[in-house]
């Protein structure tokens, strides 16, 4: 299976940006769907937006359509989360996952290789 680990994560104001990086080894993103997702403290973890193969579609949660963006670059093998215009309500340990057998998904059961995850905190 494929390995990952985020980076990225910090602290911002409110309506500020961050890019969370998935980087892989052991295998190539460009043949695993990839998503995003995040846990804030007692909360369930929650799906956040996912990558296709090749990354010929991406999907994103209601709450963070048109202010987060994915992107891949194979050369790197890492996947990019684009965060702007950051809410409070958007702290949480951000993760990235990655399956070969799916080719979308909203549903953190479907994923079998995680990163550790990286914090985001976001203060008004």
């Amino acid at each position: 299976q494929v390995q990952l680990v985020e980076s990225g994560g910090g602290l911002v104001q409110a309506g500020g940006s961050l890019r969370l990086s998935c980087a892989a080894s052991g295998g190539d993103l460009f043949r695993y769907a990839v998503g995003w997702f995040r846990q804030a403290p007692g909360k369930e973890r929650e799906y956040v937006g996912d990558s296709s193969w090749s990354g010929s579609s991406i999907g994103y949660a209601n709450s963070v359509r048109g202010r987060f963006t994915i992107s891949r670059d194979r050369a790197k093998n890492t996947v990019y989360l684009q965060m702007d215009s950051l809410k409070p309500e958007d702290t949480a340990i951000y993760y990235c996952a990655a399956d070969q057998a799916i080719n979308h998904s909203d549903s953190p059961e479907d994923y079998h290789s995680w990163g550790p995850g990286t914090q985001v905190t976001v203060s008004s």
